[in-house]
Order: structure tokens, then C-alpha cells, then sequence
């Protein structure tokens, strides 16, 4: 599966977030740091669903940059 991430830079490092998966967020020092980090979240996030017998949501969030 595919899901939508958010990363925003904050105060000396940077956040991600899954909109598709409230709860599933990660922070890195870099960005590439940051993508890994929220890539393992992702796995875990799912695999915490899966064990707790819960429905895995599926990817449904567009993300698209607009110019203005």
C-alpha cells in the first residue's frame, strides 16, 4: 500500500505524519531521516492494527502541491 505523508520542518528537526493513519508519526533530523522513520512507523503502526484485530485503513489522502 501507498499512503500519503506530510513532512513539515519544525525547530531543528522535521515531523511526518500519515493522514490515512491518525496516530502514525515519526521525526528526523533530515528529511531522508525522517522518511525512514516514518516508513518503519508505518509497518509497525499496521502490523499494531493487524494484532489488535483491527481494520488496516486503506490509502485515500491525495497529496499534490499547487501553485498559487
Amino acid at each position: 500500500m501507498r499512503y500519503a505523508v506530510v513532512i513539515e520542518k519544525a525547530d531543528g528537526n522535521y515531523s511526518a505524519y500519515v493522514p490515512d493513519l491518525p496516530g502514525c508519526v515519526a521525526t528526523g533530523s533530515t528529511v531522508e531521516a525522517v522518511e525512514d522513520e516514518i516508513r518503519m512507523a508505518i509497518r509497525f503502526h499496521i502490523d499494531g492494527l493487524k494484532a489488535d484485530g483491527h481494520i488496516v485503513p486503506q490509502p485515500n489522502s491525495i497529496a499534490e502541491y499547487v501553485d498559487a
